[in-house]
Formats: C-alpha cells, structure tokens, sequence
C-alpha cells in the first residue's frame, strides 16, 4: 500500500506537515497530524502541483478543509486497497460485519470498489473512527454507464446487513449517490471538482466534456 499512483477523491495520504497549515488553522489539526494520520482526498479545483485534502479530528464535527503539496505526499492509500484488509479484521464493529456480508455482493459485479469513510479511515491509519452506529461507506468505479435498473438491484442487494451502507458511485464526472440513482428522479446531484451540479446523466456529461 506504499506506491504512489493517480491521487483520486477518498484517497488517503499522509505526510502533509503541520508547517504547511495556514496560521488559522483550530490547533486540533496540527495535533491530528502529530499523530501520522492521513489526510483524507477531497473535490475541489486546485493548482496542478497541489491537492485539495481534508483533515480528520476526533470529534464528528472536527473535520478541515486544506491543501496538500504534492511534493509532501509520503504514502498513498486508495479505497480498493482496503478490501483484504477490511476481511482480516475482528467483527467489533457493525460495519466490519456488513463489510464481510456484502463482499459477495460487490465482487459479483465486476467493477473495482473499494471502502471509504470512517472504516476506511480506520483500516488504513489503525486510528480508531468507527462506532456502534457508524455506516458503511463504499465507493464505486462505474467509468461507463450503471443503469438505474442495476443500481435499485444493487439497492436492495445491500438491505438485511448489520448496519447503514452508502455507495458512492464513482463516475468520470464526479460521485453520485447510488440511492439517489436508484430512484426515478430525473435529475440526481452530482459532487464534481467545481460544485455540486444537478444533472440528468453523469456519464453523458464526462463524454460532452471530453
């Protein structure tokens, strides 16, 4: 889990340093990133040399929003990479146990996933961020069209589990929430480095774009 390759969206770093914070930044940022936590990948237009991250705290509400230099990145860890090491962990929490009972489901769809959010987090640093009530949150890689029909499948395919998931679809447009693709809504919101945008098909506008 150590090469460097294309930093994407809920992509985990580390080595942004403390020096590199702006001089506002809440003094529980510098302490987080005393502890080598990684920076969490976020959306956002930045210059080519920089990469829009942000910082974890211990609390829910402690979360900062920064940049990292790419010069600093010292490790990288993508969601996918996750998958193994989720399976080996101990079931303490609900979310590792759905994580085990939806594996299946996943890896029968032939796409690459992988795991976001706090059980990310967590799998990747050890530093503790799951609970008893915390979800399950997945991204998936659709690079061409995941019809509405196989996402109300997939839906339903997640139910009956020991917690809450949320799958983001990872589209080349931007990240689009699988429950809102589900429905019959014509338009869904679509997360893209500029803003969030309402649109009909995000796979369309990835191809217009190009």
């Amino acid at each position: 889990m150590n090469g460097l390759g294309a930093v994407l969206p809920h992509d985990l770093l580390w080595g942004l340093p403390a020096r590199a914070l702006p001089a506002d930044a809440p003094h529980w940022v510098a302490e987080a990133l005393s502890l080598d936590q990684p920076v969490v990948v976020r959306r956002a237009l930045v210059a080519a040399d920089q990469i829009a991250v942000g910082v974890r705290g211990p609390l829910r509400e402690q979360r900062y929003a920064t940049l990292m230099s790419r010069a600093d990145i010292q490790r990288q860890v993508s969601p996918e990479q996750l998958i193994e090491v989720g399976c080996q962990r101990s079931l303490d929490w609900p979310a590792l146990k759905a994580l085990q009972q939806i594996r299946s489901v996943m890896d029968d769809l032939g796409l690459v996933w992988g795991i976001s959010g706090s059980a990310g987090f967590e799998l990747a640093s050890r530093c503790a961020a799951l609970h008893a009530d915390s979800d399950l949150d997945l991204i998936l890689r659709t690079p061409v069209l995941f019809d509405r029909a196989r996402a109300a499948q997939l839906v339903k395919d997640l139910q009956r589990v020991a917690c809450q998931i949320d799958v983001q679809l990872q589209t080349p447009g931007g990240g689009l929430a699988l429950r809102e693709w589900a429905t019959s809504a014509r338009s869904v919101l679509l997360k893209t480095d500029q803003a969030p945008r309402l649109i009909d098909d995000p796979w369309l506008l990835a191809e217009c774009a190009a």
